[in-house]
């Protein structure tokens, strides 16, 4: 899952102008880096993640937020201590300080974290996306990470780049032999067909329209069950016969919602499963030089879910 490229080196290729403004672009953020390298790009992508989350998950992050736990909650607990009884400045005086260290530590943290972000390869690659994007080349997905997004949120600190469109090239054209290069072509040798994109199944399609569906079912059967438990009491304590009823109709109406939860979840699983064999399809059509189409959203979240599974 995780080997799927925002863009593949050959797409970037595939166009001779957004391939000399990719070039302008290492060159001018002074990156040793050929971005059309697939290898390269994905162990850089790979290297500079692993430097965000550590900045994002430190140490430092820990004692901030422990710190800044045991800020807000000394005021409310110090002064029950009863070692701390009539000595105002052990019973609230910490909250202070920890409150100072707290904030120091999460702006250090931040500052790292956004100075990784900021870093000349990350830059340069969130402006070849930019560019892919201007020149009509499909960016497949961005991973969050790599624009500063979390998982619960859209707001991106540092977003991909807008650029002018640029008009696509002739039918037929192909990417300019570099200065001094000689043509290799001969008359009677065909080119090689570009790699098929995998067709997405059925299933996967199916998996979109429900990916976000149910999730009630736990929450309606348990108000069933306690409806049912509390028609019981009342008939006891009321010597009331709908009570009886009450639990008669909830209770095996909250195990049927039970029931159907469970068939759903199952189906969902069986067609999440479906669309992660789909995206590692598209990687490997990604590997053999296919232009991979951009996900949709929900397979881009599906994505970004399963590469956080995958670094545990």
């Amino acid at each position: 899952m995780t080997g799927l490229l925002p863009v593949s080196g050959a797409a970037l290729s595939a166009d001779a102008r957004l391939l000399s403004s990719i070039r302008d672009v290492g060159a001018r953020r002074g990156v040793d880096l050929d971005y059309t390298d697939d290898a390269a790009t994905a162990e850089m992508l790979t290297r500079h993640r692993r430097t965000l989350s550590a900045a994002e998950h430190g140490p430092l992050m820990w004692l901030g937020s422990l710190a800044l736990v045991a800020a807000i909650v000394w005021p409310f607990l110090g002064h029950t201590v009863p070692a701390f009884e009539g000595r105002p400045e052990l019973a609230f005086g910490p909250a202070g300080p920890l409150l100072v260290v707290a904030v120091t530590s999460l702006v250090v943290v931040r500052r790292r974290w956004k100075r990784e972000l900021l870093h000349p390869r990350l830059a340069g690659y969130r402006e070849v996306l930019g560019l892919a994007r201007a020149h009509g080349v499909p960016v497949t997905h961005v991973p969050g990470w790599l624009v500063g997004r979390s998982m619960s949120g859209d707001r991106e600190t540092v977003p991909i780049p807008a650029y002018a469109e640029v008009e696509p090239l002739p039918a037929g054209s192909g990417p300019e032999p570099a200065s001094g290069e000689a043509t290799e072509a001969t008359e009677g040798v065909a080119s090689a067909a570009p790699p098929a994109i995998p067709a997405k199944p059925a299933s996967v399609e199916s998996y979109e329209a429900m990916a976000d569906e149910g999730g009630w079912h736990d929450e309606a059967g348990c108000l069933l069950l306690f409806v049912g438990i509390g028609g019981v009491a009342w008939a006891v304590s009321e010597g009331n016969a709908l009570g009886h009823l009450a639990a008669v109709l909830a209770v095996p109406l909250a195990i049927t919602t039970w029931l159907a939860g469970a068939r759903q979840g199952r189906e969902r699983q069986r067609l999440r499963e479906a669309a992660v064999a789909y995206v590692q399809a598209l990687s490997a059509a990604q590997s053999a030089g296919a232009s991979v189409p951009e996900l949709s959203p929900v397979l881009r979240k599906l994505l970004e879910e399963e590469a956080e599974k995958a670094r545990g």
